[in-house]
């Protein structure tokens, strides 16, 4: 991305698969690929650097639009991101108030959040990861053919660490606690992995 600096201000935002106009002259748009950072800076076309300081992951925190500014002594244009604000963890009740405003009845959730969210991601993976034995348990209802004892420590230790998992997203005391969860580490035996864990897997 680029930007077009006209009498010491951003006035235009280019991609640079385009041709651009300055003053009377146009230009093609492959100043953006031969010409020099020198050359293109001279025209008043400086390439944005982006600062990513205070961007954070979105899945856990709402990031704010990029502010765009032109140093003219350093000769740049910096793309920054402000404070992030964290996505609620826990859901959102309509309150009192917004009963009276006709929003929704007091007590009752009014929006979900990460945890209720993450929850039901963790109940779908278990439900994908039992239905691929589904057909054992559906073989002894039907035909009474015992199940492997594989099969049934698999399925138990499923569940077992289903409610493991369930129970440390529901005690996470914040977002970044949360987040916390979720990552990855690289271990002293070279492997990754994160503080919840997994759910085991055939």
């Amino acid at each position: 991305m680029y930007a077009l600096i006209t009498d010491g201000s951003i006035t235009k935002h280019l991609s640079g698969n385009r041709g651009i106009q300055v003053g009377d002259i146009k230009y093609a748009r492959d100043i953006f690929s031969k010409w020099t950072e020198a050359e293109r800076n001279a025209i008043g076309i400086f390439e944005i650097i982006s600062d990513n300081t205070k961007q954070k992951d979105d899945v856990y925190y709402n990031n704010t639009n990029q502010t765009f500014t032109y140093d003219a002594d350093a000769g740049t244009v910096t793309a920054t991101y402000g404070d992030a604000t964290a996505k609620p963890h826990a859901d959102t009740l309509w309150t009192a108030q917004d009963e009276s405003d006709g929003k929704g009845t007091e007590g009752e959730v009014a929006y979900r959040g990460l945890k209720y969210n993450f929850i039901q991601k963790l109940k779908s993976q278990v439900a994908d990861e039992l239905k691929k034995t589904d057909w054992y348990v559906i073989r002894k209802t039907e035909k009474s053919t015992a199940i492997p004892s594989a099969i049934t420590n698999h399925r138990n230790a499923v569940r077992t660490k289903q409610a493991s998992m369930e129970t440390a997203i529901t005690n996470a005391s914040d977002t970044a606690a949360l987040e916390t969860l979720y990552t990855y580490t690289k271990q002293e035996d070279g492997s990754t992995a994160r503080p919840l864990g997994e759910l085991p897997t055939l």
